[in-house]
């Protein structure tokens, strides 16, 4: 009876072994055939300690392969995330995509370095080529000015949480330049408007720069157009504010002497209502 119980279930175990012999020898040919297929390359590109990879990205850039460098270093970050190799090869990514031209993801991997390092030496730079990548993308002043206003808003942060970092003087700079086109923006549309006689529209773009952008050059223009704008309307005071504000502060401007012939041409003289919206805008600012 034994015997027979023995014999009888003897095949089916064999079977199962077969079996499972002919699973792990499937299992492995897929495993095989996959490796062959591009995930050999993965399992090696894991094995390269990233000190190797990252000074393979540092010769790249010293022999003026960027493109090749900004792959060595993106590997460095994909396969040792958080260490600090990837660190390094965060700030180096930025800085080749910029050198490169390559302004959005130049100023993605200075986001996420800005992000993850907020405490790094290397991160006022990071911040620097975020804003740098925005300026250099600024358009000419007849387009829209979104990437300049973008542009001013990155690098006034630098200046704002780095102002001890070298990189916050050369970010001013070009804080002043973005503000100065700014405003030329609105003065264009301002004098659209002035030029098809909507005085309350080009009233609104001139006082944005006499309130927003006073420190630039076109704060000047901006008070003779008021004087314009208001005088035409019949608003003969705010129009002599204008003047008056524009005299006291440029007296030797050219655009003071044509709001003052203006004026004059109709027996008005330039005079200052302390109340105005104008002089108080240039009181918030000058103190």
């Amino acid at each position: 009876m034994n015997q027979s119980v023995v014999s009888s279930s003897s095949p089916s175990r064999a079977g199962r072994v077969r079996g499972l012999r002919s699973g792990v020898l499937l299992v492995a040919a897929v495993v095989l055939a996959s490796c062959a297929s591009g995930d050999v390359d993965d399992l090696a590109f894991e094995d390269v300690p990233a000190e190797k990879s990252y000074n393979e990205g540092i010769a790249y850039v010293r022999a003026g392969n960027l493109s090749e460098a900004t792959k060595k270093f993106e590997e460095v970050d994909r396969a040792h995330p958080y260490s600090a190799w990837a660190r390094k090869s965060l700030i180096m990514t930025t800085y080749t995509n910029y050198s490169r031209g390559n302004w959005d993801e130049a100023i993605t991997s200075g986001r996420r370095f800005v992000t993850l390092y907020p405490g790094s030496e290397d991160a006022a730079y990071a911040q620097f080529m975020i804003g740098m990548s925005y300026f250099n993308q600024i358009p000419d002043i007849h387009r829209d000015q979104e990437i300049t206003g973008k542009a001013m808003q990155a690098l006034t942060e630098l200046v704002q949480r780095y102002p001890d970092s070298p990189y916050a003087a050369p970010a001013q700079q070009r804080i002043d330049v973005a503000r100065d086109q700014l405003a030329g923006k609105e003065m264009e549309t301002g004098r659209y408007y002035l030029n098809r006689l909507n005085y309350v529209a080009a009233i609104n773009r001139f006082r944005v720069v006499v309130t927003d952008y006073q420190t630039t050059r076109h704060v000047e223009e901006s008070l003779m157009r008021l004087t314009e704008a208001y005088f035409a309307m019949g608003v003969v005071n705010e129009a002599q504010t204008a003047a008056a504000v524009l005299g006291h502060n440029f007296p030797e401007s050219r655009w003071y002497k044509d709001a003052y012939t203006l004026l004059q041409t109709n027996g008005l003289e330039p005079r200052e209502d302390g109340q105005s919206w104008i002089s108080q805008a240039f009181k918030s600012v000058l103190g």
